[in-house]
This record gives structure tokens, sequence and C-alpha cells, in this order.
């Protein structure tokens, strides 16, 4: 079982949707996905909640978590979202960049692009691990 961490600033929008899809989309058996942030937020942000629903994912229970060696412990890949110079370094993982705009205070329309952005970038990103569900 391969473990993918997603993380940005605040954990609070791109890594949490991020995570959200992978562990929608990837086969259980070969990949599960973990988010966290840098400096994570209070809650995830209500525009993220709001365009995540419209796509039949649930996220009004989860929370922001910091990113610690303990959490990433273990993990194969980091993909990083838009954190720059706060970007951490996991040892062991390959590490990937997604230079993602932050959905905070997003218009709906915007905060769905970066969503359908993201959702196309795991996607691939299953696909190319052979991770995906019935690949």
């Amino acid at each position: 079982m391969k473990t993918a961490i997603f993380a940005c600033v605040h954990n609070a929008g791109r890594s949490q949707m991020a995570a959200a899809f992978f562990n929608q989309l990837a086969d259980p058996a070969k990949a599960r996905a973990i988010s966290a942030g840098t400096n994570p937020g209070n809650h995830v942000h209500p525009e993220v909640l709001a365009v995540m629903k419209e796509v039949g994912i649930d996220l009004s229970h989860a929370q922001p978590t910091k990113l610690t060696p303990e959490l990433a412990a273990g993990a194969s890949l980091l993909v990083t979202m838009g954190c720059g110079d706060e970007c951490p370094y996991v040892p062991g993982a390959r590490r990937d960049d997604w230079p993602l705009q932050d959905p905070k205070g997003g218009t709906p329309e915007l905060v769905r692009g970066i969503r359908d952005d993201i959702r196309g970038r795991v996607a691939s990103l299953l696909q190319s691990e052979g991770w995906a569900r019935n690949a």
C-alpha cells in the first residue's frame, strides 16, 4: 500500500480536495492519500466545502492537520501545492509540486475551476502510477 501526501500551507482547500479525489478514485488496495499543511487553519474553507458537495464529496468533517515527520513517515509521494518556501521535505518520498491558486475567498466559478483542475491532475497521477480503480 502506497501513501501519497497532499500538502499546502493551511490544509483548508487544495490539499483537502486532492486527497478526497485521490481516495475516491484510487484502488484502496494499492494507495491512499492524506492531506496536511505546514501551518494548518481552523477549518476547511466554506467555498471548498460547497464546490466539493456539488460533486458528491462531503468534506464537512475534514479537519486541517499539521504535516509532521510522524504523519509523513513511510509516504512514497509528496505533492505540494503553492506553499513556496514553506513547502516541506519528506525523506524518502518522491516530490511533485502543483502550482495551484489558493481557493480561499474565491468566487464559486474560480473554486470550481481549481477543483476540476485538481481532479484531472489526481486522475492522471493515479493512471500513471497504476493506482486507479480498475487499472
